[in-house]
């Protein structure tokens, strides 16, 4: 599964989850940092990316108009990125399976 972070996530989460989300990139790094909602949508839609963002837009989104593409709504509160790495290896068979579930459109990780 690749992922995008959105631009509310730090750009380090690609290296630091790469290992387990090989193909994954942050939208600063695409030059998407600064793109409304729907473009990002657009974006991840058409290039098979689930976003990983903290904001529910992207989750209410996803309730109006369906998936593709799933979104992974980090709800941890204000945290480190450190702790979202941990988060993200401690769900990590959620997410594969949430990956492999046609049905599901939004995945939300919290504690």
């Amino acid at each position: 599964m690749k992922l995008l972070f959105d631009q509310n996530l730090s750009p380090r989460l690609v290296t630091e989850t790469a290992d387990l989300f090989p193909g994954s990139t942050h939208v600063q790094s695409l030059g998407l940092d600064r793109t409304f909602d729907a473009e990002l949508w657009d974006f991840a839609r058409d290039n098979g990316f689930t976003i990983v963002t903290k904001d529910v837009d992207f989750s209410d989104r996803s309730a109006l108009f369906g998936h593709p593409p799933k979104v992974i709504w980090i709800r941890l509160g204000n945290c480190t990125t450190t702790e979202i790495v941990s988060a993200m290896r401690r769900h990590r068979e959620h997410v594969e399976a949430f990956g492999k579930d046609a049905a599901v459109g939004v995945l939300a990780i919290f504690e």
